[in-house]
């Protein structure tokens, strides 16, 4: 059984429920968007150094701050979008306890979308780590199959999928086990004698 946690809290848990994991994507998910953030960057500083250089009569005082002009609006959307990228990371979170799995997925800054599973209702549960490089730094998509109204809950890019998975399945099983012995014992309590 995971290492039971009481520093996480979020907004409607319950009572008595312990939180026993909270997941967030594999860091080399937002590694990847990065580079291409630090790349489309240093072509930017680039273009700055060296097209003055290579074409020195388009920069002219006038075209010069239409110039600047462009290259910061460049760098301002760079900024606005790793700042989104930032946010879309740190608010896509799955909080696992001991009760139910909680999925709190960010879209864009103002659309928040929560959605939660009882254990009682996951029919299964799989791991899938596709590619060398999930392989090699261990992340990739954990698949529960539920009986409810979203039929797929899906832990997207998640580190050690294997061991979230054996979680998940860990306490489906121990809640149907607590749920077939609440009814046995119900029916022999019932049970006129």
């Amino acid at each position: 059984m995971p290492h039971i946690s009481s520093r996480y809290h979020f907004r409607g848990q319950h009572e008595n429920e312990q939180v026993l994991r909270v997941i967030h994507r594999h860091w080399f998910n937002i590694f990847v968007h990065f580079l291409v953030i630090l790349i489309f960057s240093f072509l930017l500083i680039a273009s700055l150094l060296v097209l003055p250089v290579l074409f020195p009569e388009m920069f002219d005082a006038k075209n010069a701050r239409f110039f600047l002009f462009v290259e910061n609006t460049f760098f301002i959307l760079l900024w606005i979008f790793s700042f989104l990228l930032w946010i879309d990371y740190s608010f896509d979170v799955w909080i696992i306890t001991n009760e139910r799995i909680v999925n709190i997925e960010q879209k864009g800054l103002f659309v928040r979308h929560i959605s939660e599973l009882n254990f009682s209702r996951v029919q299964d549960v799989t791991a899938t780590v596709e590619g060398l490089l999930p392989t090699v730094l261990n992340y990739g998509d954990v698949l529960v199959q539920t009986a409810g109204e979203e039929k797929r809950f899906t832990f997207r890019q998640v580190a050690d999928p294997y061991q979230v998975k054996d979680i998940v399945m860990k306490l489906s099983k121990s809640v149907l086990d607590d749920d077939l012995h609440k009814m046995v014992n119900a029916l022999h309590t019932d049970k006129p004698q």
